[in-house]
């Protein structure tokens, strides 16, 4: 998952990154509000993390003026402004939560998974590419034709895509899709792995599952 943490104060940025970095999340900081909105507008975000109160453009106007563009991403405010009239402003401008200044790090935590769930229900599709994958009915489809997967298979295909853009370990994914807590042979992804993209029929060169050499695998827009 993708987030977007715009905010001017440096050492609450680094801690903020550091922080969901550790907890598998993709960072992108922006220090200004201009910086923010074009990061926004640009790239492809799972949420966006804005301080009210930012140089050369608000929270507020970057809210504003992404979701003329963009009505479902969610956004969090992080802010010391906390009137009832202020968090009307708030929501109405688009943002789906806000979490008072000084906060802690667990409950900001809790309420990114809040929106993560809202946004990405059992039943919704993911996409990579031409690849899509209902959860709820436990299908794959690559350019509108239905695949078979096996279980395990679907999994797999599940966690990566679901991660997309972040560096899966073999060891995170022993541990997600296998459910295995101890040392464990990782080589039985490379299997599953393979007979994944033979079974989706890409093109050599449609490479969405990347192999990260010594480390593990990546789904990711070509």
């Amino acid at each position: 998952m993708n987030i977007l943490i715009a905010e001017d104060e440096i050492g609450i940025s680094n801690f903020l990154k550091q922080g969901l970095e550790e907890e598998n999340y993709k960072v992108t900081v922006a220090n200004d509000g201009q910086k923010a909105l074009q990061f926004a507008l640009k790239q492809n975000f799972d949420l966006l993390l804005l301080d009210w109160m930012l140089p050369k453009l608000s929270g507020i106007e970057i809210c504003a003026s992404f979701r003329k563009n963009n009505k479902h991403t969610p956004i969090i405010f992080l802010t010391a402004k906390d009137t009832v009239q202020e968090t009307i402003e708030g929501l109405k401008a688009g943002a789906n939560d806000y979490i008072k200044k000084p906060f802690s790090f667990d409950e900001l935590l809790e309420r990114i998974k809040v929106q993560f769930r809202i946004s990405n229900p059992e039943n919704e599709a993911y996409s990579l590419g031409p690849i899509f994958l209902k959860t709820e009915t436990h299908q794959v489809f690559v350019n509108e034709k239905e695949v078979s997967l096996t279980q395990k298979e679907f999994s797999l295909l599940e966690y990566l895509i679901k991660n997309k853009g972040i560096v899966c370990t073999r060891n995170q994914i022993i541990k997600e899709v296998w459910n295995i807590h101890f040392d464990y042979d990782s080589g039985v992804i490379d299997v599953f792995i393979n007979s994944i993209r033979k079974k989706l029929g890409l093109k050599k060169e449609e490479d969405y599952i990347k192999t990260v050499r010594g480390i593990g695998y990546i789904a990711k827009e070509i």
